[in-house]
């Protein structure tokens, strides 16, 4: 980011369209904090967004036991992510989506022309990680966007 000498961001170099990524891990409440920050300071409209990844194969039954299970456990929680952005003066935009989380992540910044997708370091399964790859290593190779990645500071 180019800083003025007042250091004041220049024109332009503040994100417009904020999206962070959200499993629900301490991780991700560190992002969130981090995108609320952002969002207070240059105005920016802020998204969240987490993902119900299937069970493998995906039945029918478990399919829509997963979503529904998924909607109600981050609604929940967005109620409250909610709140904290009104205390801030912010309007949090949220939505829940199915599938792989760093191809839905990206495929929504892309739609929705986000300007920085936030996420943290570390999702909630390391043994996941391991096996699959990192979902925020991903997002920052794929992202049509800036990608700020948020690590833990404890």
């Amino acid at each position: 980011m180019t800083l003025k000498s007042e250091g004041v961001p220049a024109p332009g170099m503040l994100p417009k369209r904020i999206l962070v990524g959200f499993d629900g891990s301490t991780f991700a409440e560190e992002a969130f904090e981090m995108a609320l920050n952002l969002a207070a300071l240059s105005g920016a409209t802020l998204a969240i967004v987490s993902v119900a990844t299937l069970p493998e194969p995906p039945g029918s039954v478990e399919t829509k036991a997963t979503i529904e299970a998924a909607t109600e456990h981050y609604e929940a929680i967005f109620e409250t992510l909610r709140r904290r952005a009104e205390d801030r003066g912010l309007t949090l935009e949220s939505r829940i989506l199915v599938g792989h989380p760093a191809e839905q992540i990206i495929r929504l910044a892309a739609e929705t022309h986000v300007d920085l997708v936030v996420v943290g370091h570390r999702g909630r399964s390391r043994i996941r990680e391991w096996v699959f790859g990192s979902v925020s290593r991903r997002i920052v190779n794929h992202a049509p966007c800036s990608v700020l990645v948020v690590r833990s500071r404890g």
